[in-house]
C-alpha cells in the first residue's frame, strides 16, 4: 500500500432524483421530486436556518443548512418498522451550543492536527485552537458551524441536494480561499452517497469528512456495545495522550484493535489497552488495506443484531476513524428527548489520517492551485 503519496481521486456527484417529504413510504415516486424544504430555526443573527427533507429507496434523510447537518436518518429494520439512527437535536439552539460534531460536514481538516500547526512550502501556520493544545476538526469555527448554500437536485432515479460554501484565506488560520461542494444523494437502491468536491487559489490542506453519530438500534436507544462491526484494516495509528498519532502504523493483530473478522464493539472496549486508556475507549484512525482508490470500496460493516440494521461503508479514502462516543456523559438530550450517554453512538469517519500535515510519510492532504479535491464515501443500509 503507498502511504507517501496522494492520489487525485477521480468522483463525479451522482445525479438524479426520486423524493417525497420526510414521513412519507418508503418507495421512490416514479420520476422523482425534489426534497422538500422547511424553517427549522434562526440563529442568533437572524440567518435561517433550512432542513431538507428527501426520501429514496426506502431511506428518508433530514439535513439542515447550518453545517450540512444529518438531522435524521431513518431506515427500516428486519419488519419493515422506521427508527431514526443518527443522533441530533431538535433546535438550532442546542447545535450551536453544545454539539459534538453530530452529522456535520466537518473541515477544513477533519480531525486533529498538533498544536494547530502545521508547515507548508516553508510556511508556518498557525491554526485555531479548540481541543486542548490542538486543533480539532477545522478550528474553534470550522464547517460544521457554518450555514451553507443548498442546491436541491432531481434527475433520473435519484434524489439530492448540492452544499456549497466558500471559505476565505485565513480562515481559522489556513491559507487560500477554499471552494468547497458536499453532493448529498440518495439514489433509487437507498444508499446515501457523499460526494466532497474542493479547489484552492493557494497551496493549502484539506481532509473533508461526515461525523454522524450512529445508533442501528434507533437514536437514544441506549448502548451501540451489542453492534457488530468489521473494519478491513491490518493497522492503526497509535497516539499520544493528546490523541495525535506517533506516527507508528501498529498492526492490529493480536489487540483490541482488530476488527477484520468482525465483532461486537464491547468484546474488547474495556480490555485496558494503553491506547484505549487514553482514549477512553476507541477514537483511531484505522489504515485501510485497501489505500488509496480510484472508486469507493466496501472498508466497513456496522450492524445490529437487534433490529438487523445493517449499514456498509465505501469509500476510496486511505483511512477511517473509528469512535465509540466516549465523551457524551449524559448532559445531552436528543431528538427523542432522551439522553445520550458514554457509547451510545458510534462514528465512522472516512478520511485522510490525523495530523498528516504533520507526517511526511502519511498520504498527503496537501491542494495546490489548479487541481481539484475529490472524494467519495458510500453508506448503504440492509437488514
Amino acid at each position: 500500500m503507498e502511504l507517501n503519496r496522494r492520489t487525485v481521486i477521480a468522483g463525479a456527484a451522482a445525479a438524479g432524483v426520486a423524493a417525497t417529504a420526510l414521513g412519507g413510504t418508503a418507495q421512490a415516486a416514479p420520476g422523482g421530486r425534489k426534497p422538500v424544504r422547511t424553517l427549522f430555526g434562526k440563529l442568533a443573527d437572524g440567518t435561517k436556518v433550512h432542513l431538507w427533507s428527501l426520501e429514496n429507496g426506502g431511506t428518508r434523510l433530514g439535513v439542515l443548512s447550518y453545517g450540512g447537518i444529518v438531522h435524521s436518518l431513518e431506515i427500516p429494520d428486519h419488519r419493515g418498522r422506521y427508527a431514526n439512527v443518527s443522533l441530533g437535536f431538535d433546535s438550532i439552539d442546542d447545535y450551536v451550543a453544545s454539539s459534538p460534531y453530530f452529522g456535520a460536514i466537518v473541515g477544513r481538516y477533519g480531525n486533529r492536527i498538533a498544536k494547530g500547526r502545521f508547515t507548508l512550502d516553508g510556511t508556518a501556520y498557525q491554526l485555531s485552537v479548540n481541543d486542548g493544545d490542538n486543533s480539532l476538526h477545522g478550528g474553534a469555527k470550522g464547517f460544521d458551524k457554518r450555514v451553507w448554500d443548498v442546491e436541491p437536485f432531481a434527475q433520473g432515479s435519484d434524489v439530492g441536494l448540492r452544499l456549497h460554501y466558500t471559505s476565505v484565506d485565513g480562515e481559522m488560520g489556513y491559507p487560500g480561499t477554499l471552494r468547497a461542494t458536499v453532493t448529498y444523494t440518495l439514489t433509487r437502491h437507498g444508499d446515501w452517497r457523499i460526494d466532497y468536491e474542493a479547489t484552492t487559489d493557494k497551496a493549502t490542506v484539506v481532509n473533508l469528512t461526515s461525523h454522524v453519530y450512529w445508533n442501528l438500534a434507533g437514536e437514544g436507544s441506549g448502548t451501540i456495545e451489542d453492534h457488530e462491526l468489521t473494519i478491513a484494516a491490518s493497522r492503526y495509528t497509535p497516539t499520544d495522550s493528546g490523541l495525535i498519532p506517533t506516527g507508528e502504523l501498529a498492526k492490529v493483530s493480536g489487540t483490541p484493535f482488530d476488527f477484520r473478522k468482525g465483532k461486537p464493539i464491547g468484546r474488547d472496549i474495556r480490555a485496558g489497552h494503553e491506547q484505549q486508556v487514553m482514549a477512553k475507549g476507541y477514537d483511531h484512525n484505522w489504515v485501510l488495506d485497501k489505500g488509496i482508490t480510484q472508486r469507493p470500496e466496501h472498508v466497513a460493516t456496522l450492524r445490529d443484531p437487534r433490529s438487523g440494521r445493517t449499514l456498509r461503508i465505501a469509500t476510496d479514502q486511505p483511512g477511517l476513524q473509528f469512535y465509540s462516543g466516549n465523551f457524551l456523559d449524559g448532559t445531552l438530550t436528543g431528538t427523542s428527548g432522551r439522553t445520550y450517554r458514554q457509547g451510545d453512538a458510534l462514528c465512522l469517519e472516512t478520511q485522510h489520517f490525523p495530523d498528516a500535515p504533520n507526517h511526511a510519510d502519511f498520504p498527503s492532504t496537501v491542494l495546490r492551485p489548479g487541481q481539484t479535491y475529490r472524494t467519495t464515501t458510500v453508506h448503504s443500509f440492509g437488514r
